[in-house]
């Protein structure tokens, strides 16, 4: 049980920063009037891009677009498509390279498995819904948890400084360890969108006095937004870089960065199938094309 309640310490970091991000889009709602930099409020427009954020639940689409996922011993470029039911993905090339055949194989049979597996399925479907669940925790701690002072403008963004709120007490492990934060964040001025986020852990977190882990102190992350269309932001770049230990010892160590660009908008309806169709199409297309490129070399 105790180590359940802490499983595993790095996902909650992951979770707390990448959650906030993982919703596709925003509704659309008014536009406001860029107030006055010298009267600006911050608290008051944290809780208005909170409410944005919050609200953007309401009437987000759906994308198709391509990652490029980098960690310590690779370069994963993948393909994503989002739907109701949580994203389909397939990997499409590593370090650059177009997959083997025998990668290719292994795609195509843990695609067609996902497809005639409703655990699976359902699996994906709950993740995703613990997603949106979390990005609403979360959005609602940040006019709360932190203090932020105004640091002027950059380019179209309001730049805040944050730091930890003493008064605010956190109630969960994943208040927590986002409350052990500081740094910057960026709202776009005419949407009140959030538009970047820099932070840093200031001091380690200790589970159970530190026997149970500990994240170190140190830990850092850069996210920036992009407006994708007239009424969608989305995450194009995610940095996350932090190190400490799990229970028993065992060294958490994470260093990634991913990108996402190329957004296409997806039919609202478009189901898992639909989806896995979509990437199908797209790498037997692609992987065409690379190969008359490789035989007029």
């Amino acid at each position: 049980m105790r180590n359940s309640r802490i499983r595993p310490i790095v996902v909650y970091l992951i979770a707390v920063i990448s959650g906030v991000f993982a919703a596709s889009s925003a509704p659309g709602q008014d536009v406001r009037k860029i107030p006055n930099a010298a009267t600006l409020n911050p608290e008051q427009l944290i809780r208005d891009t909170v409410y944005n954020e919050l609200h953007d639940h309401e009437g987000h689409g759906y994308w198709q677009y391509t990652i490029h996922k980098k960690t310590a011993n690779e370069l994963m470029s993948l393909e994503q498509v989002e739907t109701k039911s949580g994203p389909v993905q397939r990997l499409i090339a590593v370090n650059g390279e177009p997959l083997t055949a025998q990668r290719r194989h292994d795609e195509d049979v843990r695609l067609a498995e996902f497809l005639s597996d409703s655990a699976k399925q359902r699996k994906v479907r709950e993740q995703y819904l613990e997603d949106e669940r979390r990005i609403e925790r979360i959005m609602q701690l940040l006019p709360i948890a932190f203090l932020y002072q105004y640091e002027g403008m950059e380019g179209d963004n309001y730049c805040l400084s944050f730091r930890p709120n003493p008064a605010f007490h956190p109630p969960t492990i994943e208040a927590r360890v986002f409350h052990a934060m500081q740094g910057k964040v960026y709202v776009n001025a005419r949407w009140k969108r959030l538009a970047r986020l820099d932070g840093r852990l200031m001091d380690n977190i200790d589970f159970g006095y530190g026997l149970l882990g500990r994240l170190n102190k140190g830990g850092w992350f850069n996210l920036d937004r992009t407006r994708a269309n007239e009424t969608d932001w989305k995450t194009e770049m995610l940095e996350i870089h932090v190190s400490g230990r799990a229970v028993l010892f065992k060294t958490i160590a994470k260093d990634t960065r991913e990108e996402r660009f190329g957004f296409r908008e997806v039919p609202r309806n478009i189901t898992l199938s639909d989806a896995k169709r979509m990437l199908d199409s797209e790498y037997t297309v692609a992987r065409d094309v690379s190969s008359r490129r490789s035989a007029l070399r």
